[in-house]
């Protein structure tokens, strides 16, 4: 059934109520948005949104409890309102997971880019899900929604519903948003609408109207922050300040057994749920590959990767254009574009924030994506990882171009810092493999783990490949690649990636008291029991690796590192500056041992 503005008047009055009650419970939160877009959230649930089928994306995420009012108004179950922002309760900001949260939003930009996501998940799908999704100024002046907006529009995603809560005020006064937003929105391909965000007839003629040309519709909907408060229409009304006895009467004045009861109506076909798609990933007769003597891994992780894709793994991949330089876009590789959408591969052209967040709304779908960049640019699309990370959404993310080795581009394109601080995202599984069977080890382990996302971090340069022993168990995160034929391990080398066979070169060096140790999962070994630690790490222990030091000191007694920014030059040329060479390390290591 359609409710009519008098009954939606009557539901939102509820929704204001409830979330008001909820905010001054917890003694803090956003009332700006629940008193000026309960209206507009009010008839999308009411009179549009199918339970199931449709999807709705709170980017403005400080709005939560106007969410999670509508949300158990709405039959679904989230718990109490009353513990809002309370621990053990209902987070302070959206997150993914509790029933109707499609997306984890708070940072300003995300929920628009996870739109972004779900809505061409469905069309990917070949179904007829609506991705409704409401934003703030700020959402619309994080760089993330542009390049989101942008590609939304390039791939005419009809089915997203993009709704701006325009108010002109953010928290530091007046709103600095484009001078001409709804133009803006033209240029990149959006139909857009204007409307009263408080006019519920006029809302449902455009909400009606929303998808009737090929293109997402931009909807303008102009609302007052803190409407009906005495702080209405200043910066003032956007968190918490007013007064416990106006919070009470503001409430009080809300509260609507009516609405209440219309709400209920619609509560009664709660039992509605999303069927998640189920990507097939079979992994267990894909081949490992070998490339011969000298091999980079990136070309090794293309060659894995076209296997996967034969073998009919239902994945979804795509490149930052980069698809070629980090070898992600492989022969089985079929473009997916507008109207049809088949494929297995999207070009975000250079998007790298926003492939980020539009993987994150496709896996939340649940579609299988993977995306590619060069390590160094993984932190224009470092919040989008920490959020996939935070909401356990079992996205891929394949770095290539790993260390100083890159050579002539210079420190711009050299990352340093940057595998290290990727391990220090909890829940983000990190795996730096050294050969094809390391290759096929992380690939396998990012795509049999459904509860997190996973980095692979691969090299351009080719390198000589050490076979691993048939004996190792990987799985282990770490183990002994090279062994020593002494009775007792005097010094353990530990390396990853491009480092391994510069550790054996040393190794061989100093003599048989000596092994070398692979370790492409510092988390999986982390886990692992002392008994099997000390086993592996035996001696003085040496770290080797391209990146910065400071956290092989959890391991090693000493660590070849980098604690600076690189430098331009020939790759070989830039490795040996910077000590990555046998006898320098060598000498380094009989030094410490005296």
């Amino acid at each position: 059934m359609r409710f009519d503005a008098k009954q939606l008047h009557e539901m939102s009055r509820s929704v204001r109520a409830h979330a008001l009650n909820a905010v001054r419970c917890a003694g803090s939160g956003h009332i700006g948005i629940v008193l000026g877009a309960a209206d507009i959230v009010t008839t999308i649930y009411a009179n549009f949104l199918r339970r199931g089928r449709d999807r709705f994306v709170l980017s403005a995420g400080h709005g939560s409890a106007l969410l999670y009012s509508v949300l158990k108004l709405a039959g679904y179950n989230i718990g109490e309102l009353d513990s809002f922002r309370k621990l053990g309760g209902l987070a302070g900001h959206p997150e993914f997971g509790t029933d109707g949260v499609c997306a984890t939003t708070g940072p300003l930009g995300q929920g628009v880019g996870n739109a972004v996501g779900l809505a061409l998940a469905e069309k990917i799908r070949g179904t007829d899900g609506v991705v409704y999704c409401l934003c703030s100024d700020g959402d619309l002046s994080e760089g993330i929604a542009a390049e989101a907006i942008v590609f939304a529009g390039r791939y005419k995603l009809d089915n997203l519903v993009l709704i701006w809560d325009d108010n002109g005020v953010s928290i530091d006064g007046v709103a600095v948003t484009d001078i001409n937003v709804p133009m803006r929105m033209r240029a990149a391909g959006w139909n857009v609408m204007g409307v009263s965000g408080n006019d519920f007839n006029k809302l449902n003629r455009v909400l009606q109207r929303a998808g009737e040309k090929h293109m997402p519709t931009f909807i303008d909907a102009k609302t007052i922050i803190g409407r009906d408060s005495s702080l209405a229409g200043t910066s003032a009304a956007h968190g918490f300040a007013l007064s416990d006895a106006e919070m009470m009467q503001l409430v009080e004045k809300n509260i609507s057994q009516m609405g209440d009861d219309l709400w209920a109506t619609v509560a009664s076909d709660a039992v509605a749920k999303y069927a998640l798609h189920t990507p097939q990933i079979c992994v267990a007769d894909v081949p490992v590959p070998d490339l011969g003597d000298m091999a980079s891994t990136r070309e090794l992780s293309g060659a894995y990767l076209q296997s996967l894709i034969t073998a009919g793994c239902d994945l979804i991949g795509g490149s930052a254009d980069l698809g070629h330089s980090t070898n992600s876009k492989v022969a089985a590789s079929i473009d997916i574009m507008p109207p049809k959408y088949r494929g297995n591969y999207i070009n975000y052209g250079v998007r790298e924030h926003a492939m980020g967040a539009i993987m994150n709304g496709m896996a939340a779908a649940g579609l299988r994506p993977y995306g590619s960049t060069f390590l160094v640019f993984s932190d224009y699309m470092r919040p989008s990882i920490r959020l996939a990370a935070m909401s356990g959404l079992p996205v891929i993310y394949v770095f290539t171009h790993d260390s100083v080795a890159v050579g002539a581009d210079g420190a711009t394109h050299q990352p340093v810092e940057q595998l290290p601080s990727l391990r220090l995202i909890p829940k983000l599984n990190v795996y730096r493999p050294c050969n094809g069977v390391e290759v096929a080890y992380a690939w396998q382990s990012a795509l049999r783990d459904s509860a997190h996302p996973s980095a692979i971090i691969l090299s351009r340069q080719k390198f000589e490949q050490v076979a691993t022993p048939k004996t190792a168990d990987i799985s282990r995160g770490a183990y002994i690649i090279y062994p020593a034929t002494a009775r007792r391990v005097r010094v353990t080398i530990i390396a990853t990636g491009s480092e391994v066979p510069l550790a054996v070169a040393v190794a061989k060096k100093l003599g048989n008291a000596v092994q070398v140790v692979s370790m492409p999962s510092v988390a999986d070994f982390r886990r692992q029991d002392k008994k099997y630690k000390n086993s592996v790490l035996a001696g003085f222990v040496v770290a080797i690796e391209a990146a910065a030091t400071a956290p092989w000191f959890e391991f090693a007694d000493a660590v070849v590192g980098i604690d600076s920014f690189g430098v331009s030059g020939a790759g070989h040329d830039v490795y040996a500056h910077f000590g990555f060479d046998t006898d320098a390390i060598v000498r380094d290591i009989l030094k410490k041992l005296k």
